[in-house]
């Protein structure tokens, strides 16, 4: 097999990336990109360490083929922040609300509750729960990523 070179948008930049079509977003993304903030953490899909946003979509990168998002924008937990100095609302709200704990799920979690704002800037706890449903913690209990979340919507 031959790798081939996908043109897309990483983080509103331009980028060529030379990948094996099959070849995970996941992985292309770290090792080639080395945008490590996407974590792996089952490799199954069902975790959501992995969520990027694809076009507008959360997708979990471990299932996508690097292939598939040739001409796509992808918008991962570096890009998030409003500039270097200035942390998104969402990225705020996890720090004062202690809603990261081990790091593991918090890039998933923000990417998720980014996308939730950008449609539903004044979401209920169902409409959180729901958007949130995709992406598993072990150490917090939810509660404070809920507290981030709507604490976001309020800033």
């Amino acid at each position: 097999m031959v790798k081939t070179e996908i043109s897309c948008i990483v983080n509103d930049k331009p980028r060529t990336l030379l990948a094996y079509p099959m070849e995970r977003l996941l992985d292309v993304l770290r090792e080639q990109l080395h945008l490590t903030g996407t974590k792996e953490g089952c490799g199954e899909g069902e975790c959501g360490a992995c969520t990027v946003i694809i076009d507008g979509q959360i997708v979990n990168s471990c299932l996508v083929p690097v292939a598939q998002v040739a001409g796509s924008s992808i918008k991962t937990i570096e890009g998030i922040a409003l500039n270097e100095i200035q942390l998104h609302e969402v990225q705020k709200a996890f720090v004062e609300c202690g809603g990261g704990q081990c790091g593991i799920c918090t890039p998933g979690m923000v990417l998720a509750a980014v996308s939730l704002l950008e449609k539903n800037s004044q979401p209920t706890e169902a409409d959180i729960r729901e958007a949130l449903a995709g992406n598993l913690c072990r150490c917090t209990g939810y509660m404070k990523i809920f507290e981030s979340v709507f604490r976001a919507c309020r800033a």
